[in-house]
């Protein structure tokens, strides 16, 4: 039994891995995120109507793309997938203050978008540990920063930066300014519960962070 339960969990890594490298050249219709909302929308018997339009970088303004590698990753250019440096110092952090605190990468962050929702779990956490160098061998930098910004959660059935841009400031991904780009890069902790516009402190965090790294 042991065994066909081996054999079963591989063959389900290996396709995630096979879909995750097709990546490269498919942009993905949905993701395990936005299946997740749509079942418990159902469940819960709430309206949910999806907005989500895949746009390639040359369509998203620099600025947010720097605003959202400044909040969310700001090591993303120098790891290859985990950010140890980040991942001790949560630890530290987590000791001192006695509660959890995140430290995931962008690659992590869209691994587990694509594949395994928001859900916790240790079984989870260890095929996502296992996937992230698959995306970092097999998509690049250039590529996993494209899919991240166009599948995560930017509000209710909000997908994307494209959608995020036209919901919230009625301007296309590409057209989008510094400070509303920093505004949105804020609310992406807790996408559900925060909106852009009452973001003033952590957004102005980011415009420095990003003046620090040279943006």
């Amino acid at each position: 039994m042991l065994r066909w339960c081996l054999v079963g969990a591989f063959a389900l890594w290996a396709l995630a891995a096979v879909c995750l490298l097709s990546l490269r050249w498919i942009d993905p219709p949905f993701t395990a995120v936005q299946a997740e909302r749509r079942v418990q929308a159902w469940i819960h018997k709430k309206p949910y109507h999806k907005r989500y339009a895949f746009a390639g970088l040359d369509r998203i303004a620099p600025d947010l793309q720097h605003a959202v590698v400044a909040a969310e990753d700001a090591r993303f250019y120098q790891h290859h997938g985990f950010d140890w440096h980040e991942i001790n110092a949560a630890i530290e952090r987590d000791l001192e203050e006695g509660r959890g605190r995140g430290a995931s990468t962008i690659t992590q962050q869209l691994v587990k978008n694509l594949f395994f929702g928001t859900g916790r779990s240790f079984l989870r956490k260890g095929a996502e540990f296992t996937l992230v160098p698959v995306a970092e061998l097999g998509l690049g930098k250039r590529r996993i920063l494209e899919l991240y910004l166009n599948v995560v959660e930017w509000g209710p059935g909000i997908y994307g930066a494209e959608a995020a841009a036209r919901f919230h400031y009625a301007v296309s991904a590409r057209g989008i300014a510094r400070e509303p780009a920093a505004r949105l890069a804020a609310i992406l902790p807790a996408p559900l519960k925060r909106h852009p516009e009452r973001m003033n402190r952590y957004s102005s965090v980011i415009l420095e962070r990003m003046r620090q790294m040279g943006w």
